[in-house]
């Protein structure tokens, strides 16, 4: 094998209070639209994602709810995602959950600013995004490291297809 080196600068900021502080260092970086993108809802019945809204009124966001993100995220949910990105202008996406969150929101982010199909690009001319919509994850279940990297596991139920997706570097 050819030797290289290879660096994903990836930020974490780990332990009790860590949103807060990850929050208060970041959102400065970007606009004022933010989407708060979660799941099936433990968060809202957890307190989590008041806290979030909370969090991020105070840093004078808007923001843009992107939720019923399922296990095993469908194409049909990033496109609908991407939609939303475009149509309020989001200028950062905040992935809270586990890795299915995670992984649909790369997603997002890179297909939001593509002018064309992530999956046609992808599979049909092997090309892969080079930029997308600044994103965070608040990690809330362990298991799958989906924060710590670029690419994503996605359904595409019309293809009958799962399979993984690059998102942006």
């Amino acid at each position: 094998m050819n030797k290289f080196t290879y660096s994903y600068p990836t930020k974490v900021y780990f332990g009790e209070g860590s949103a807060a502080e990850a929050l208060g260092a970041e959102l400065g970086r970007v606009g004022s639209c933010v989407m708060l993108a979660c799941g099936g809802g433990s968060i809202k019945k957890n307190g989590v994602y008041d806290a979030l809204k909370e969090m991020l009124s105070k840093a004078g966001k808007t923001v843009v709810d992107f939720d019923g993100i399922m296990s095993n995220p469908t194409y049909a949910k990033v496109q609908e995602g991407a939609a939303l990105v475009r149509q309020h202008k989001v200028d950062f996406i905040l992935a809270v959950g586990g890795g299915s969150v995670i992984d649909c929101c790369k997603v997002v982010s890179a297909q939001a600013v593509l002018d064309e199909d992530i999956f046609d690009m992808e599979y049909g001319k092997g090309k892969f995004p080079t930029t997308g919509i600044p994103m965070g994850a608040v990690v809330t279940a362990s298991g799958t490291g989906a924060e710590m990297n670029a690419g994503a596991v996605i359904t595409y139920e019309e293809k009958m297809w799962k399979g993984p997706l690059c998102a942006t570097p």
